[in-house]
């Protein structure tokens, strides 16, 4: 066998691991411990559009200044959005407090 139909043999086979694997996203949505119900709606929508493409979705939640003592407020928006995506996402990375944000992973099932 030559050289060049090895090299060729190669990228084909390259080419083929490449088809097989599957490329996401990471989307981000960010939310404020103290967002009204229909914000809170229109981004659950979002990330219910986002799961359907096959990406993963990042959540924060960002605490400015003394919104820091409202932490069971974020936790309890967290929750809400993992009820009302539980169908068609799982939860990759549970919330926690990444600095002054609490995040959470998303991935679809």
């Amino acid at each position: 066998m030559d050289y060049g139909r090895y090299r060729y043999e190669q990228t084909k086979k390259k080419q083929e691991a490449k088809k097989k694997q599957t490329a996401f996203q990471v989307k981000e949505i960010k939310i404020r411990p103290k967002t009204g119900e229909h914000d809170l709606q229109v981004k659950i929508s979002y990330i219910k559009k986002f799961i359907g493409k096959k990406d993963k979705v990042k959540v924060s939640v960002l605490f400015r200044g003394r919104e820091i003592t409202l932490s069971q407020l974020g936790m309890e928006l967290l929750e809400k959005i993992i009820e009302e995506t539980e169908e068609i996402a799982a939860v990759e990375q549970s919330p926690k407090f990444d600095g002054r944000t609490l995040v959470m992973i998303l991935a679809p099932k």
